[in-house]
């Protein structure tokens, strides 16, 4: 049996749930690191999902559920602090007395690495990325050449899962699983559309990613003088997984094998039609779980999806088609409360 090599996973993920105040400066603690990618998410209303990261300052918003260029915005996240973040008067993020929930991942403090293509001979597009080789998780930035190319990641091994959103230029997110079929590397789903996967050979520049790069093409994902964002990962024992798996349409639905109890989890069903879910521990705190929200849209909490947080792995136990269509396949990516077998210990009880 594996054991994993992140024995506390909440010191590279994180949810922490709050209640807004409409004052500026209010500080978000009980992260218990800093977060370098930040997702914010008013539960209570219909604020857009908020998407933050330390690569490219607190300020910059883009938005997970729309095609949206990325905003300038100190009113709705100020700075990333030792112990979570800052907030300031928006609706967004703030409003008095609305609810919140906060999902942030670790990468590596803010502190970047430059990588030249031309003279490291690593990818040929220029990145710049911050990677957490231990947690699976780099943020990567570049400026699109117009052409296809490779771009740097610095994980060190082939990445499963990756998001790009063009900063500059009302597009769509574009999201690489590579779990989902034999050829993934011309497939790409959309985090802000209920579209199926695109089977297209230039979606991917017709090319998996390696340990060192992954392929954009010369339009979506490499525009002229566009500045890019992706957040690139890993599978980690006992930490995350990305991966697949079949819909039955049947309340006692598939059990999803994961390595370890799982702390957040989304989903999309890789046909036309479903959204994106994500669930997680802490606005759901035992099981069944079945509070989500959903990426492509801006809809607040809902509870319409069921299934069982348990111990090494997730249980459907819902014939909802997002998530258990019966013969479809579905793609996620989840991250732990705690690894089923630890370092030091033998198996976690389940809940």
């Amino acid at each position: 049996m594996a054991y994993t090599t992140i024995n506390d996973p909440s010191e590279y993920f994180n949810t922490v749930l709050y209640t807004g105040n409409g004052r500026d400066d209010r500080p978000v603690i009980g992260t218990g690191f800093q977060p370098d990618w930040l997702w914010i998410k008013e539960r209570s209303s219909t604020s857009s999902h908020r998407v933050f990261d330390s690569s490219r300052g607190a300020s910059k918003r883009i938005d997970a559920n729309t095609s949206s260029t990325e905003g300038t915005d100190t009113s709705q996240q100020k700075s990333f602090d030792s112990d979570g973040f800052t907030v300031g008067t928006s609706g967004s993020t703030n409003a008095n007395g609305d609810t919140y929930v906060a999902w942030q991942w670790k990468a590596n403090g803010g502190t970047t690495t430059t990588n030249d293509a031309s003279a490291t001979s690593v990818g040929s597009i220029d990145s710049v990325y911050q990677a957490n080789t231990t947690a699976g998780f780099s943020i990567v930035t570049y400026t699109g050449t117009g052409s296809a190319g490779t771009v740097a990641h610095g994980l060190g091994v082939k990445p499963e899962w990756i998001v790009i959103k063009n900063r500059g230029k009302d597009e769509g997110w574009a999201v690489y699983h590579g779990a989902n079929t034999s050829a993934p590397e011309t497939d790409g789903l959309s985090l802000n559309s209920t579209n199926a996967t695109n089977d297209d050979t230039d979606y991917w520049n017709d090319q998996a990613p390696t340990s060192t790069t992954f392929g954009v093409s010369g339009d979506d994902r490499s525009g002229g003088s566009y500045n890019f964002v992706a957040y690139v990962f890993n599978s980690v024992q006992g930490y995350s997984k990305f991966g697949t798996y079949k819909g039955n349409g049947n309340a006692d639905g598939p059990f999803i094998y994961l390595g370890f109890k799982p702390a957040w989890v989304m989903f999309k069903n890789t046909t036309a039609g479903h959204d994106w879910r994500i669930l997680d521990n802490k606005r759901n705190t035992s099981n069944s779980n079945n509070t989500d929200l959903r990426p492509s849209t801006n809809e607040a909490d809902s509870s319409s999806s069921d299934m069982d947080f348990v111990s090494n792995g997730i249980k459907m136990r819902d014939t909802d088609g997002d998530l258990n269509e019966d013969g479809s396949s579905h793609v996620y990516m989840a991250f732990a409360e705690s690894p089923f077998v630890t370092l030091n210990a033998g198996p976690n009880n389940a809940r």
